[in-house]
């Protein structure tokens, strides 16, 4: 299937006429939820997919699913939520982050819920436990929101002669705070200073980038957050256009043209969150499946954006990286 079609069937699916609903009704319903856009989503809903496959279930064949995007816009959620609850659905399936999976909780405590997020769902209040979430939530946790500090060793080993870094933060990120902590707490182990740019949405990112410009940022880290991912290739354009050498947080990143990325396995994830969509599909309860953490990180270098940036990788960053883009 093109990638086209793909996302055009992922926008699309809300809107299949009630009749073509009704002469499926025998199937179970899975209502998909996200901070992210079907258009930066690919890749891991193929994941979510194989996971459900995995599991014995087929969109079409034998489970319908239910998709609304917030598309980077986190005031959405609740609402997303709502309509979803009220297509009478079997397992509410909240990715994108922490946002989404809070927006799912508070909207229901009948509908299992299996959540992807970056963030502690303990601290966060979602679940009692990882190993006993009990209630009606469950799902994969990207530790994503803690990597800051590492990204920001990885970006100085590149560029080691930096003196200024820049922070790329969305404020309204529930994590953003820790972020912050972490990153201030970081950069003066590398006796180099830190400008924060923060940004929600498309004129806050315009804004962040002239600010950054502006103070004559040697390198920039931009930290997890959903929204940046939805707004991902103006970002790396962004970089490129400035010779900004920049690292991110997921694979697709370095894919589309960005220097290095550095995080868990966001697609490793989403599989996992189909995996548990179908064991709960089965009659198995969230409250007792544990919350599942990363196994596998993604280190990834793009060589031909560090040509194009005059920069030379260190050799020994080349070797750790689990793959090199040429």
């Amino acid at each position: 299937m093109k990638r086209r079609e793909f996302i055009a069937g992922l926008c699309g699916a809300a809107a299949w006429p009630v009749v073509a609903r009704g002469q499926q009704a025998a199937m179970p319903v899975i209502g998909f939820m996200s901070a992210r856009s079907p258009e930066d989503s690919v890749e891991v809903l193929k994941a979510f997919h194989s996971g459900l496959e995995q599991g014995g279930f087929i969109d079409g064949r034998n489970v319908n699913i239910e998709y609304r995007w917030a598309r980077g816009d986190y005031s959405r959620l609740p609402v997303l939520a709502t309509e979803l609850i009220g297509r009478h659905i079997d397992v509410l399936v909240a990715t994108g982050g922490d946002r989404a999976a809070r927006a799912a909780k508070e909207a229901t405590a009948a509908i299992p819920v299996v959540f992807n997020m970056g963030s502690d769902p303990v601290k966060a209040g979602l679940v009692k436990s990882f190993d006993q979430p009990g209630g009606n939530v469950t799902g994969s946790v990207l530790v994503a929101d803690m990597l800051e500090p590492k990204r920001l060793e990885l970006l100085h080993e590149v560029v080691p002669g930096v003196a200024l870094f820049g922070a790329l933060v969305n404020p309204t990120y529930p994590a953003a705070a820790d972020q912050l902590r972490d990153l201030e707490a970081a950069v003066p182990k590398f006796g180099r200073r830190l400008l924060v740019a923060t940004a929600s949405n498309d004129d806050e990112l315009a804004k962040a980038f002239a600010m950054i410009k502006r103070a004559g940022v040697g390198a920039l880290l931009v930290t997890s957050d959903p929204f940046f991912d939805t707004r991902r290739q103006r970002i790396i354009e962004f970089a490129a256009q400035n010779q900004l050498p920049a690292i991110y947080q997921f694979r697709e990143y370095a894919y589309e043209g960005g220097l290095i990325s550095y995080g868990p396995s966001i697609t490793d994830a989403y599989r996992q969150v189909g995996i548990y969509t179908a064991r709960i599909l089965k009659g198995e309860k969230p409250g007792e499946l544990p919350v599942l953490q990363p196994t596998k990180f993604d280190f990834v270098v793009n060589l031909k954006t560090a040509k194009a940036l005059g920069l030379d990788v260190p050799a020994h960053l080349l070797v750790a990286a689990d793959e090199v883009i040429e």
